[in-house]
């Protein structure tokens, strides 16, 4: 009976530790907080005589609290936005969604300025960026999808993607967009697109092919991605043609590819 008791009394005593923890855990963090105010900031540029590198050392210490620390810069010095967004995803490239939600949220600069800086900031972060955005700014998926291609041309292939996966009713869009930022980036963005979207094989052949269509190397390499992906020779002709080709054009690539 004693040995039971003295369990029981050790688990209570467990568990008020481990609550105790939290606690103090979520005080701390409560706490950091707190400090990070605009005269905080303010405080740390004077020290580190640049708000980019004030920006860059606070989200360093405190990157659970990266959202205040960029609102409150913003705020401070919204004509250093730039500075401010490139320090911030730079130190901190995994919360750069979260960074470019509040840059269009502050409006400090247009949307695709936003864009283009974040993406500079740290291109592997390219397609959260487009997201971030896009989720903003849903009227300008079109223009956020060119920005981010040009910006990144070698991450177009991630760019439609993603974009693709959270807009998949806008495939047209993002195909017209992407192609028309970079008309050589056509067989890339046919093959990734293709590959999660089997089902709308029509919209994005067609949509491609209809871009390209002034320049016949494209249009081949868009016709090769189809054959690739699976499309028997019947469906590709069907769609290059809804996409602008003559059957004849297509016949002709079918048969060079053969």
């Amino acid at each position: 009976m004693i040995k039971k008791i003295n369990v029981l009394c050790f688990s209570v005593g467990m568990l008020a530790s481990a609550s105790c923890l939290a606690i103090s855990a979520s005080q701390q963090s409560n706490d950091d907080k707190s400090l990070i105010t605009k005269d905080f900031i303010e405080r740390q540029v004077t020290q580190n005589m640049s708000i980019g590198r004030a920006v860059k050392s606070i989200t360093s210490h405190y990157p659970q609290h990266v959202e205040s620390i960029v609102a409150n810069a913003l705020d401070l010095y919204p004509d250093q936005y730039r500075e401010i967004i490139h320090a911030a995803i730079s130190s901190q490239p995994a919360l750069t969604e979260d960074v470019v939600r509040i840059s269009l949220e502050k409006g400090v600069s247009d949307c695709l300025d936003i864009v283009r800086v974040a993406i500079n900031a740290e291109p592997g972060y390219v397609d959260f960026v487009v997201n971030a955005a896009v989720n903003s700014e849903p009227d300008e998926l079109g223009e956020i999808v060119r920005v981010a291609v040009v910006t990144q041309p070698d991450s177009a292939e991630t760019i439609v993607q993603s974009v693709g996966k959270q807009h998949p009713s806008r495939l047209k869009e993002i195909v017209r967009s992407a192609l028309k930022a970079v008309p050589v980036a056509a067989e890339y963005v046919v093959d990734s697109l293709l590959a999660i979207f089997p089902g709308q094989a029509e919209s994005v052949v067609s949509t491609a092919v209809k871009q390209s269509m002034h320049q016949r190397g494209q249009v081949e390499k868009i016709i090769e991605s189809g054959k690739t992906s699976g499309l028997s020779d019947e469906e590709i002709t069907k769609y290059a043609i809804l996409g602008g080709a003559t059957t004849e054009q297509v016949a002709a690539i079918l048969e060079e590819k053969k």
